[in-house]
């Protein structure tokens, strides 16, 4: 954290993972681990395309991650998929009110299939637009 690590992301496993998971910085890891053999798996470089969990890593990539597990975002579309996001977590969360908050069904609403729960979330969203910065 000293060295600005925002984070731990690894296909391999954690050993001392109950200690590493109370750090103050998310680490994500395919499963606890034995001891590591230090003689086969040493840090040779850094801030240089790698593979992790099959999937490319380049540096400058954004690495988004919750309980459920991690993705890979390209840096040159990071920004693009962070509005989109937004969007989603916007809608969803009306998704969530109609239904919780008010016994609306889900058909037609999630997928927004029907033009009215369209024009709901749109009337939703001048309310509630101040949650949701772009």
């Amino acid at each position: 954290m000293v060295r600005g690590c925002a984070g731990v992301v690894t296909d391999g496993g954690f050993r001392d993972s109950p200690e590493i998971a109370a750090l103050a910085i998310p680490a994500y890891h395919h499963r606890p681990s034995a001891p590591t053999n230090l003689t086969l798996h040493q840090a040779l470089d850094i801030n240089v395309p790698i593979g992790c969990g099959d999937v490319a890593v380049w540096p400058g990539d954004v690495m988004v991650g919750d309980k459920e597990g991690v993705i890979v975002i390209p840096a040159g579309i990071a920004d693009d998929i962070a509005q989109e996001a937004v969007q989603m977590t916007a809608f969803e969360d009306f998704v969530t009110e109609m239904v919780v908050k008010e016994g609306r069904s889900i058909l037609g609403l999630y997928p927004p299939t029907e033009q009215k729960s369209k024009d709901d979330f749109e009337q939703w969203m001048m309310t509630n637009a101040a949650r949701y910065p772009l």
